[in-house]
């Protein structure tokens, strides 16, 4: 190594951790609060689907509950907040429904409220954003807002999740911190 090679800075492709404190870059380890609580990432994935969409997807733990913050980049980036529910809780006749007819309902009740299907796609699911992927099958509803969300996941034949989620701005999110060193 020769002397200007010892004073060249090193290049790097890691987010700097003070200067890019940011949503779209949490990592594993970070610290995010929102909605008066304080949540740790405690996991990042993404899912591929066809035509080349991307969705990043961070799941944030507090002390009480768990949520997965999603984001979608079209002509902007989208951001949604979804829960995990059980599948069984959309309804007793919604798996006879897809066994039959390969597809779910265009349309759905849950908790008083409807969601219509906005659309479907195949994709594969990459665990910390890595590796071969699984393959799903994804519906996406939503309601007549267009800001409360029901997504139904086929895993294989027979595994089913449901989750329900909303839109979420940036803003809403604050005192990003990083993981600790």
């Amino acid at each position: 190594m020769g002397w200007k090679d010892f004073f060249k800075k090193k290049k790097t492709d890691d987010v700097d951790p003070i200067n890019d404190l940011t949503l779209g870059n949490l990592r594993v380890g970070s610290y995010v609060d929102w909605d008066m609580k304080t949540w740790e990432v405690t996991a990042y994935n993404q899912y591929e689907w066809g035509g080349g969409d991307v969705t990043r997807e961070w799941q944030l733990r507090s002390s009480d509950e768990t949520v997965y913050l999603e984001q979608e980049t079209d002509d902007d980036v989208f951001w949604s907040l979804n829960r995990k529910i059980s599948f069984n809780r959309l309804g007793p006749d919604l798996r006879n429904h897809m066994a039959k007819n390969e597809n779910p309902p265009d349309e759905l009740e849950f908790k008083g409220g409807q969601y219509f299907l906005e659309h479907s796609s195949g994709g594969r699911f990459f665990k910390d954003g890595t590796g071969e992927g699984r393959e799903l099958i994804k519906w996406e509803y939503e309601d007549d807002s267009g800001k409360n969300y029901l997504t139904i996941e086929q895993w294989g034949e027979e595994t089913f999740e449901a989750s329900i989620g909303h839109e979420v701005e940036e803003y809403q999110f604050s005192n990003i911190l990083p993981p600790p060193a």
